[in-house]
């Protein structure tokens, strides 16, 4: 009798080492889930601040723009002062199109603002690949717990098959977030 209870107490003893394997790479990946969401998040508030930027500068150069256009049809002003007041204005425009010393011209704010949007598509597929993988873990944890009540191991076959499963997408997102579409 104490031999059908061994038998029994080793494959509980081997459900529960998977059941505890299983949420060991549910924490992980839900780890890694949560920073890449937290990484996805800053990068679309810094395109969007650069973006802002952007725009700010496209119209002071439009007001500048209309400005010189303005003074330049102005009667009885003084050629001379218009003209160099033109100049001015073009090289103020000339330098919020591309100042590559300040990184604040229109040229570099769109180059910084493509570079966070590319950073957060990143992150949100390894998101995405994530939080599947963790799904597959609890799902896992969820089969090889019913299989301590029932009995059947297929469960706990099943079970596994998902940590395997889930390993693989926390893999895929880690390593190669954007081999398979999630969205």
């Amino acid at each position: 009798m104490s031999g059908g209870h061994g038998a029994v107490d080793g494959s509980n003893k081997k459900i529960a080492l998977l059941i505890s394997v299983l949420a060991l790479f549910l924490a992980l990946g839900e780890t890694l889930a949560k920073s890449a969401q937290t990484d996805a998040l800053g990068a679309n508030v810094e395109s969007a601040n650069q973006w802002a930027y952007f725009q700010a500068r496209t119209i002071r150069a439009t007001v500048l723009k209309t400005a010189s256009e303005e003074i330049a049809l102005e009667p009885g002003a003084p050629p001379e002062a218009v003209k160099k007041q033109v100049e001015e204005w073009a090289k103020t425009m000339a330098r919020w199109e591309s100042d590559p010393a300040s990184g604040d011209g229109r040229k570099e704010l769109a180059a910084k603002a493509k570079a966070a949007e590319a950073k957060r598509d990143l992150s949100l597929a390894r998101y995405h690949h994530y939080e599947l993988g963790s799904a597959a873990f609890q799902i896992g944890i969820v089969l090889a717990s019913a299989q301590v009540i029932t009995g059947i191991a297929a469960l706990a076959f099943a079970g596994g098959a998902l940590g395997v499963a889930g390993i693989a997408m926390l893999a895929i997102g880690l390593f190669a977030p954007h081999a398979i579409h999630l969205v």
